[in-house]
């Protein structure tokens, strides 16, 4: 704890306080909205019953939580961040045997009525345990062997996420690389990754055959444009050859691997059916149940986007107003609450609405940035950017499911989905950061 209580809110940026109690107050207002089923309104807060109640006990949670983080010194973040590693790769481990199935995930321990998604709080973990490692003093992060260690403290929660059925959450530790970028990962690296995404984009929407052919005609058009460099040195050609082979055997064997043996059939359906493609499933290779399942998967996929589609554009510019909408008061449009509380401002508040808290949004994630860059520590600087990696990624990919342009993979929009633990895993994770940046004339390791 630290000593001096005086200096408690000396340096905390209160503008980025407000605008987290402002997101917070308008996710309980949509959840709300969404759930309200003309009960005492009073007594619907007061209850413990309804989802917008047990929102705003959480947030009460939160609120105390981040005054016990703002009252503690800043080196105990640093201090601790291994042990809290330690801890989030035991949680992710004992969901295997304690585990209960909610909706197909298998990532949640439930005890005395309180449901706790290690996936989910470990991103907490692993944004301290990186800016931990980043910021040692004998780090050369240029080395490959540092660059595969950090690498290894991303992927190693990410893998145990999927084993557990939760992809969504496993995609949201990739967002950590970006943090490895600005630290001085190559460029070349997020060139590859990019180049990967795009390939197997391709991959869906064309043919193989006509694929390879393609990828063949531009690996020919490279070799006769560095015909010159070629004659000087034989490597360059060998290099086009090698990245051409590379392409042609991701397009051709590593990429239908991937969806037939790692993806479930309704995680592929939900991919094609993003870039307006069927998936066609050997059906023989399926049982009944998997059958039976990916066929509700895809009837709800389908479905919730088309509804949330329909929610969002019958808010026309300026809204329904507060409970005056049909979609979501209705139930036509499921997960109102947690994956498509988008919908319910869309409806609710229309596109101005919308817009205003994109711009919220916008606003903390450049605050954020703009925070990490006046750090003089690597780990405020290296967390920092960590807490605008998730949010950015969380906020795209879940506005984006709505509106139908991203999968489906289910992740929290950043405190206004309801859940108790991502409320509580966002509050930390920027109140963690807002301690930091009061403290930002310390040099931490």
């Amino acid at each position: 704890m630290r000593k001096n209580s005086p200096e408690i809110t000396k340096g905390i940026d209160w503008l980025l306080v407000v605008v987290y109690v402002v997101l917070v107050l308008t996710g309980i207002t949509s959840i709300f909205a969404a759930t309200y089923r003309d009960e005492s309104i009073l007594n619907g807060f007061l209850s413990f019953k309804t989802d917008y109640s047990k929102q705003l006990y959480y947030f009460a949670i939160c609120a105390v939580l981040a005054v016990f983080i703002l009252l503690t010194d800043s080196k105990f973040f640093t201090a601790t961040a291994n042990i809290f590693y330690f801890l989030g790769i035991v949680l992710l481990i004992l969901v295997f045997p304690f585990h209960t199935d909610v909706k197909g995930t298998k990532s949640i321990i439930r005890f005395s009525g309180f449901q706790l998604q290690p996936a989910e709080l470990c991103k907490v973990f692993v944004n301290l345990a990186l800016a931990k490692y980043l910021s040692s003093m004998d780090l050369n992060f240029k080395k490959v062997r540092s660059q595969l260690i950090a690498s290894a403290l991303i992927l190693l929660p990410a893998i145990l996420s999927i084993l557990q059925s939760e992809t969504g959450l496993a995609l949201v530790y990739f967002s950590f690389f970006l943090v490895l970028y600005r630290e001085g990962l190559p460029s070349s690296v997020l060139v590859i990754g990019f180049a990967i995404s795009l390939l197997v984009v391709l991959t869906l929407l064309i043919e193989q055959n006509t694929l390879a052919i393609i990828l063949t005609a531009i690996a020919i058009v490279f070799i006769y444009l560095s015909r010159k460099e070629i004659r000087r040195n034989r490597a360059v050609f060998f290099t086009i050859v090698g990245i051409w082979a590379i392409c042609v055997g991701v397009q051709r064997f590593a990429v239908p691997y991937f969806f037939s043996n790692v993806l479930k059939p309704y995680q592929v359906q939900r991919i094609y059916a993003t870039v307006g493609k069927d998936y066609q499933v050997d059906e023989s290779t399926l049982s009944e149940a998997d059958l039976k399942k990916m066929e509700e998967k895809k009837k709800a996929g389908n479905y919730n986007v088309k509804q949330s589609k329909i929610a969002i554009g019958s808010g026309g510019i300026f809204g329904k107003g507060l409970l005056k909408g049909t979609q979501t008061k209705y139930d036509f449009v499921p997960e109102q609450r947690t994956d498509f509380i988008f919908c319910t401002i869309g409806e609710g508040f229309g596109f101005l609405g919308s817009v205003v808290l994109l711009g919220l949004y916008l606003f903390m994630l450049f605050r954020i940035v703009n925070i990490a860059e006046r750090q003089r520590s690597v780990f405020s600087r290296v967390y920092a950017y960590g807490v605008a990696s998730v949010f950015f990624f969380h906020v795209f990919i879940n506005i984006g499911m709505t509106l139908g342009i991203v999968p489906v993979i289910g992740i929290p929009l950043p405190f206004m989905s309801y859940g108790g633990t991502a409320l509580i895993t966002f509050s930390v994770l920027l109140f963690i950061l807002i301690r930091l940046d009061a403290d930002r004339q310390m040099i931490l390791r």
